[in-house]
């Protein structure tokens, strides 16, 4: 069964569907059955070190699931598993761009067992959308992210035929395959030049506006979830594309494990609100043509990467 587009389920809703509510309050009144929980397995927690203050300082990053960028996650599970990250550090923070972490050294030995990931996994097969996860379902890539629009609109996004998200994740799309993008948070993972493709033990996070050059060119892997603060803040590099000269200037990653790794207790849980639910429609039109009582001029259209579900921890039973 192929789901209904996004722009298709923005075009369905009435006048009267919620437009006048901020896309807060949507997401606050969506039911419990619309909200969807990441797996503890496709949880990444990173532990940096306190802060001056000793404020503890705590990131935690959702995973890509399959089909895309397994190959990569495989790894990203791996390093975790060995504690690979613990000890290494973020090393570069180029403003409006990415902050990068791993082994400033280069010389710390990589677990065995990492898999070589190659260029043609940087870009999935649409007809495989559906097949790693729920049978017979496909997503189905939109035109664009927006509202019923007044006759002669017409919005694209720059960089791609198509636009959507499947189980909370923006992709692009275009000729019969899918692509994840680069928004803000997301995680993705640092590369030679091609056709190296990195192990994984490298990575970076966009704290900037969306890199969507490196769409198709890098591998992505996830998205922050909580502590973005945590590196968005972080003081930028002096050294050439923000990357830090010293090794003072560096900040000490404490540790950095999968969630499915740590006690049932102290396992951090989060949820989205899925990107599949009628919630979520109205969400982004809410977004896209805002009539609460802060706007007079409604914007008509949204960018892919300004539609990012919500994401809220997991309220303790």
């Amino acid at each position: 069964m192929i789901r209904a587009t996004l722009a298709s389920l923005l075009l369905c809703l009435p006048a009267s569907a919620g437009w006048a509510q901020t896309p807060t309050e949507i997401a606050a009144k969506a039911p419990a059955a619309d909200w969807a929980e990441f797996p503890a397995e496709n949880l990444l927690v990173m532990d940096l070190v306190p802060d001056q203050h000793g404020k503890p300082r705590r990131i935690v990053i959702a995973l890509m699931p399959p089909p895309f960028a397994v190959g990569h996650v495989a790894n990203i599970r791996l390093l975790a598993h060995e504690h690979w990250w613990d000890g290494t550090s973020i090393n570069r923070v180029q403003d409006n761009y990415v902050v990068q972490w791993g082994d400033a050294t280069e010389k710390k030995p990589l677990p065995a067992g990492l898999i070589k990931v190659p260029e043609s996994d940087y870009v999935t097969p649409a007809a495989a959308i559906g097949k790693a996860a729920d049978p017979g379902e496909k997503i189905a890539i939109a035109r664009t992210v927006r509202p019923k629009a007044p006759q002669g609109w017409h919005q694209r996004d720059s960089y791609a035929d198509r636009v959507d998200f499947y189980r909370g994740w923006p992709l692009a799309g275009g000729a019969g395959a899918v692509w994840p993008v680069h928004c803000y948070g997301m995680v993705g993972v640092g590369r030679d030049v091609s056709p190296d493709t990195g192990t994984g033990a490298e990575l970076y996070v966009v704290i900037g506006q969306a890199p969507r050059q490196l769409d198709r060119n890098i591998a992505l892997v996830g998205r922050v979830v909580a502590g973005i603060e945590y590196l968005s803040s972080l003081p930028r590099g002096t050294g050439a594309l923000g990357f830090y000269e010293t090794a003072g200037e560096r900040t000490p990653i404490a540790s950095v494990r999968l969630a499915a790794d740590l006690p049932e207790m102290a396992r951090p849980r989060f949820e989205y609100l899925s990107t599949e639910s009628m919630s979520f429609a109205r969400y982004v039109a809410a977004r896209a043509s805002r009539k609460d009582s802060f706007y007079f001029r409604p914007a008509g259209g949204i960018d892919v990467c300004n539609s990012m579900p919500p994401v809220r921890p997991v309220k303790p039973d």
